[in-house]
């Protein structure tokens, strides 16, 4: 597995990443979603894809998606954990906007080496989680999920606290920060309309009307 480490390109380590992200998030990623979340060519995707299952990284079932193996879940556990300290190192020591801080080190994330992040999780204090609030993995790969829930799972009347954002595209948390529905807020749901209608919800004294679409990235603790 080290020669492994050693020889990933860029390419495998991003492509590794977002497969492990769509798998979290729906269960497998398909060829069109990761042209998406890429923004490369379908032929593109479909190319570098053999040639990770080649080197048995990932598993490629026709119609049903692409599957991380548990060497290629090893991998993209370490370039997450890399991108999340990065984060963390842009917010908590540049002072970098959280909403900018995904997209800088999406690059700071591929100059970090294997000998570095240990040291720089340790001058960071150790952290958790990252600046949006899901977990940094451990050195050893492992994964503690805070037990939470998705906002839209709340009921009228029920409340609790935001323990993190899904989604880590610049607009959106500019636009999640402006209602102050960051990690650490208490929020209370209002109103949930019927037919998977917008949810009226509480934070900071202020009610907001949200989409589906945007509440469904945010994780709650409950009271």
């Amino acid at each position: 597995m080290k020669s492994e480490e050693l020889s990933i390109s860029k390419e495998s380590e991003e492509y590794l990443e977002a497969i492990y992200r769509l798998e979290e998030k729906s269960g497998s990623a398909r060829t069109m979603e990761l042209a998406r979340q890429l923004k490369v060519t379908p032929g593109s995707v479909t190319n570098t894809i053999e040639s990770l299952e080649k080197r048995g990284l990932v598993i490629h079932e026709p119609y049903k998606g692409v599957k991380l193996t548990k060497n290629g879940r090893k991998l993209a556990l370490n370039v997450l954990r890399r991108h999340r300290l990065a984060e963390r190192l842009l917010t908590d020591v540049l002072h970098l906007d959280w909403s900018q801080a995904h997209d800088a080190a999406c690059e700071l994330e591929h100059a970090i080496a294997k000998e570095v992040d240990e040291p720089l999780e340790k001058a960071l204090g150790h952290p958790k989680t990252c600046p949006h609030g899901n977990p940094i993995p451990s050195e050893s790969g492992k994964l503690v999920e805070e037990k939470a829930e998705l906002l839209t799972k709340l009921a009228p009347g029920e409340d609790g606290t935001i323990a993190k954002i899904t989604e880590e595209k610049r607009d959106m948390l500019q636009y999640l920060a402006t209602l102050g529905l960051v990690p650490g807020a208490f929020v209370k749901m209002e109103e949930k309309a019927p037919f998977n209608g917008p949810i009226i919800v509480k934070v900071m004294g202020a009610s907001y009307a949200l989409g589906r679409n945007v509440a469904s990235i945010i994780w709650v603790r409950k009271s």
